[in-house]
């Protein structure tokens, strides 16, 4: 499996005489994904005590990505020990992970909140998910059991992964037998080239593979996906990998998609597609139910990390389109890879950026609710496990599937595993919501307190009423981030915010403040937005110093109550040419908007716009005689709250 993945590090390291030299060959080779040999010139410089960080990070790096995570987890270990003012946040994740997968889950923990100390700026997408890992861990055990899992029987002492739906069989790929040639040995592992097998999909007896001799040549093939009427299939092959030498890129031989037609009793020679090329992957190819899209993994830029899943358009006439990145609700700063498309359009792919058991969990999530917030679902044990799992099919007509993995106690490096589905992932996410609502001062229970959810668009969706004992059960979406908020007339209202969440029941108590605490201004929000209208000088739009004091107000009832949008009206007075007034007005809007924006509101809360002097509060229109101190009352902003 690890032919399938390209690290791109370029480090330097600095030495003299003997280990200078072997360093830049070491180098060379890492580059060019070369791990083996490089791995062999790193151990031996470490034995003769030649040790700093970016040789660990390496060295490390060459048993991470081949799976050797016990190894991995010693350099890395290494690393974090000696030199910790160098390690990076991605270098304490994968040691993490390295960590889970051979069996140390306490210094695992550890690591990974290591890892959220140092990306606490938010830059990475999965700190959140991290730092609720107990959640994640009970949300793994609820999807776990739902599959029988059964050993394919073809498995041998090699790699075995990339099962296939063919026609009634099952096609996978495996070095197995390509000769024990050198020259046709990979060297990021040093293991035999991939070719494609094919064997009866009712693998659970004795089977005979035999190559699909069609579509292999000396170099690898790996993943595969056929059309539905089996007419044209798709699949990985690697570029031819030159000497190592030079620009390490241009040595790289780089995974491309080729597509083979049955013709005339024959597949046609394979054409690369128009989305491959020299400078970066494309690889593991998947197909919609409908065969209008591509979806692929790949390193090329633009993406989340270090490899993403993306799609694209398959014409008509059998052109491709613009490909897409499925975007960061799928993809992370690591590494999302091995797509599969079912008949009912869920997406199954392998990540070890969502949080998981360790190495590549499979997930699955709903394509059709990629761009709303669809819930990714780990599909637990006992198909993941602490090592890698991947290159996960499915086919809900007959309930069965297969993967691969590298879990002990296989035949070999990689295993295919097969898996009969009892129970179906379910993909809706119900939560409950219960809990008392009471006087703050006084603790009583407050029966007919009413009790909302409310969407990150102020849209109410549900609403429970306190029973006599103060009392309260709803439900929301756990998919989706909400608000719960209580009320009763007579009291300020107050909220809670839910992020999306595993669906596991919440207690909310609410604790009512009775109006008279705020001088009587209570939940009626609007009374404060009316008395902390503010006004300009003459012809200016800068926020005075009183006004300052108005807007606060404003901020700190936005700060109360996350979910209130805000409309800002500002007016002139009547002196000056209506054009004009118009123009100042809506400059008054903008610096109050940007005032309260510099206060922490966000952006997409506020609205702001001018008025001129077409709403006057008073008689001073033009051609009235009226004071300054009259003027003055229409120059102004007011607060709105949006409906």
């Amino acid at each position: 499996m690890r032919q399938c993945y390209l690290l791109f590090i370029i480090l330097s390291i600095g030495f003299s005489g003997t280990a200078q030299r072997e360093i830049a060959v070491a180098q060379r080779a890492y580059e060019a994904y070369a791990f083996k040999p490089a791995q062999d010139i790193y151990e031996r410089l470490l034995a003769h005590g030649i040790e700093n960080a970016d040789l660990l990070k390496r060295l490390g790096n060459t048993y991470y990505f081949n799976a050797e995570y016990a190894k991995a987890a010693d350099k890395y270990g290494r690393l974090v020990t000696s030199f910790p003012e160098e390690v990076t946040p991605e270098y304490y994740f994968r040691y993490a992970q390295a960590l889970i997968s051979s069996g140390n889950p306490v210094l695992a923990e550890a690591m990974l909140n290591r890892f959220s100390e140092l990306k606490e700026n938010g830059t990475d997408k999965r700190i959140g998910k991290y730092d609720q890992r107990t959640d994640v861990l009970s949300e793994i055990d609820l999807n776990s059991g739902r599959y029988d899992i059964f050993e394919f029987s073809d498995n041998s002492e090699y790699s075995e992964f990339a099962p296939s739906f063919y026609n009634g069989e099952l096609l996978f790929a495996s070095d197995r037998d390509t000769g024990n040639l050198a020259r046709y040995r990979h060297t990021w592992n040093r293991q035999d080239f991939l070719d494609l097998y094919v064997a009866s999909e009712k693998a659970t007896g004795s089977t005979k593979s035999s190559k699909f001799s069609a579509l292999n040549s000396r170099f690898h093939e790996s993943t595969s996906v056929f059309t539905q009427d089996g007419a044209t299939v798709y699949f990985t092959r690697s570029g031819p990998v030159s000497r190592i030498s030079g620009n390490a890129k241009s040595s790289i031989g780089q995974l491309k998609i080729f597509r083979s037609k049955w013709f005339m009793g024959a597949w046609s020679e394979p054409e690369s597609l128009s989305i491959n090329s020299d400078a970066y992957s494309t690889a593991n190819p998947a197909l919609s139910p409908d065969g209008k899209t591509l979806y692929f993994s790949s390193d090329r830029p633009g993406g989340q990390g270090a490899s993403d899943i993306w799609k694209v358009a398959l014409r008509q006439d059998g052109s491709l389109g613009t490909p897409e990145n499925l975007g960061p609700e799928i993809n992370t700063p690591y590494r999302e890879t091995f797509p599969f498309i079912t008949s009912e359009n869920i997406l199954y792919f392998s990540s070890d950026g969502h949080p998981g058991l360790g190495g590549l969990d499979v997930f699955a999530t709903e394509i059709s609710n990629l761009s709303h917030g669809g819930k990714i679902l780990n599909v637990g044990r006992p198909v993941n496990s602490p090592q890698d799992d991947f290159t996960f099919i499915f086919s809900e007509d007959s309930k069965k599937g297969y993967f691969a993995s590298n879990r002990p106690g296989g035949k070999g490096k990689d295993d295919i595993f097969g898996i009969i589905e009892n129970i179906p992932l379910s993909f809706s996410c119900e939560q409950e919501i219960s809990g008392t609502v009471r006087d703050k001062i006084t603790n009583e229970v407050l029966s007919g307190a009413t009790v909302r959810i409310i969407n990150e668009d102020n849209v109410e969706i549900a609403t429970a009423i306190t029973d006599a004992k103060g009392q309260y059960l709803i439900n929301r979406d756990c998919n989706l981030g909400s608000f719960v908020r209580a009320s009763r007339e007579g009291y300020i209202a107050t909220e809670e915010y839910l992020t999306a969440s595993s669906g596991k029941p919440r207690i909310i108590d609410f604790y009512l403040e009775p109006e008279t605490v705020y001088g009587g201004y209570g939940d009626d929000l609007a009374k404060l937005f009316q008395l902390s209208t503010i006004y300009f000088d003459f012809d200016r739009w800068e926020i005075r110093a009183d006004a300052e004091i108005e807007i606060m107000k404003i901020v700190a009832a936005m700060e109360k109550y996350p979910s209130l949008k805000v409309t800002v009206n500002s007016h002139t007075d009547s002196r000056g040419p209506d054009a004009y007034n118009l123009w100042l007005s809506q400059k008054r809007a903008e610096s109050t908007v940007k005032y309260m924006i510099s206060k922490g509101i966000s952006p997409d809360r506020l609205t702001g716009r001018g008025y001129g002097e077409t709403q006057l509060i008073n008689p001073c229109s033009n051609g009235k005689s009226c004071s300054d101190a009259e003027h003055s009352r229409n120059r102004r902003s007011e607060f709105i709250i949006q409906e």
